[in-house]
């Protein structure tokens, strides 16, 4: 019998709110190796319900390392270009894993616990589903420290808005309004243990849950009984650009420093000490970066895409990483890197769509902050 020229399709896996996703009729879609809900009543009303009320988020598939040790601090801080020392017990730090030339293996949020019992620094690592297993393997290369992967056996849900302290305070004892923006407590909700942080990817207010995976379920049924919407990837993504936040693959990966891509505000050079890649971005920072991640907004209603060619003056001068029509803004924005001196806000620049040139400008990032559309 001769051997059939089809491939069995990877097996995509599938978060503890899958089936629950499934029940609302959610779209699915393959992304970085687990299938996730891209829409479920549309793309544009989700959207604007996180806008303007609420809505939730099925982010499970992302990364979660439990690390713990006497010296996670220090062992952390030179992976990364922000300095770690001064985060309390509660506190945050968003930053980016370097390798060395300074370029970013992943972007990540470091959530410090404090110390436990025995007197060891503990904290949660959250970072990108399509990196995770990268990250854990370059973290269990440079960290003595403990880790422990609880990818496959944690829930996460992202609550964004301007309603979700409204709707998620009901089910949480603590006044979740005194908890600031990148500040986390761990609190019961539905008698089992969960950990709250006040972050997002939306550009809005709002709080991520990690729980265990029948609680996580109970809480997305409580959350839609509380009239929740529950949004997809799709929506996600809009909002996520909107507010000019990268997309890892997209408008970062190991090629591109955080001073190339906007990220300065992350690269502590004065206060703190060695740390992989620093040599590269105090080169960057003392003789300038060759090209900067901008902010384009089309003149007209074509939309650039992802990959989409930039030209100035007939040349090419460079590609879009992410690009979109702003549901919000009702025009087409995107993220780009163009060349240090074209980077300027007001500079004209020619996006090249199915072999024709449309004109986009440069403008401030980001296009939507909370309450104030920028552009």
């Amino acid at each position: 019998m001769a051997k059939s020229d089809q491939t069995t399709p990877p097996t995509l896996s599938r978060t503890p709110l899958f089936e629950l996703s499934v029940a609302q009729k959610a779209r699915m879609t393959e992304f970085s190796g687990w299938e996730m809900p891209v829409q479920y009543e549309g793309l544009k009303q989700e959207h604007q319900q996180v806008r303007t009320s609420v809505g939730m988020f099925d982010i499970s598939h992302m990364g979660k390392f439990y690390l713990k040790g006497s010296d996670l601090i220090s062992e952390l801080e030179y992976l990364v270009s922000s300095s770690l020392s001064n985060l309390q017990p509660g506190q945050a730090q968003y930053t980016v894993l370097l390798n060395p030339q300074g370029g970013i293996i992943d972007d990540i949020i470091f959530y410090y616990q404090g110390k436990n019992s025995e007197g060891l620094d503990q904290g949660i690592m959250i970072v990108n589903a399509g990196t995770a297993t990268k990250d854990k393997n370059w973290l269990n290369q440079h960290l003595k420290s403990e880790l422990s992967d609880r990818s496959l056996d944690r829930v996460l849900i992202a609550v964004q808005g301007p309603e979700a302290v409204n709707k998620l305070q009901s089910l949480v004892e603590e006044d979740l309004s005194d908890l600031p923006a990148f500040g986390h407590i761990t609190t019961t909700i539905a008698s089992a243990e969960a950990f709250i942080a006040r972050t997002g990817y939306t550009g809005e207010d709002g709080f991520e849950i990690m729980l265990p995976p029948e609680s996580g379920q109970n809480l997305w049924r409580s959350l839609l009984s509380a009239g929740v919407t529950p949004c997809g990837l799709g929506a996600r993504d809009t909002l996520r650009l909107e507010a000019a936040m990268a997309l890892y693959g997209q408008d970062l990966d190991e090629t591109i420093t955080p001073l190339e891509a906007g990220l300065n505000w992350l690269v502590h050079l004065d206060t703190k000490g060695d740390f992989i890649g620093r040599d590269k971005l105090e080169a960057q920072k003392s003789e300038g970066v060759s090209r900067r991640l901008v902010g384009l907004v089309m003149e007209g209603r074509q939309i650039a895409r992802h990959d989409y060619p930039l030209l100035y003056q007939d040349k090419v001068v460079g590609k879009v990483t992410s690009g979109t029509l702003s549901p919000t803004l009702n025009k087409a924005i995107a993220l780009a890197y163009l060349p240090t001196p074209l980077s300027k806000i007001g500079q004209e620049i020619q996006v090249e769509i199915r072999g024709k040139t449309y004109p986009a400008k440069v403008v401030k990032k980001p296009f939507y902050r909370k309450a104030a559309i920028i552009w």
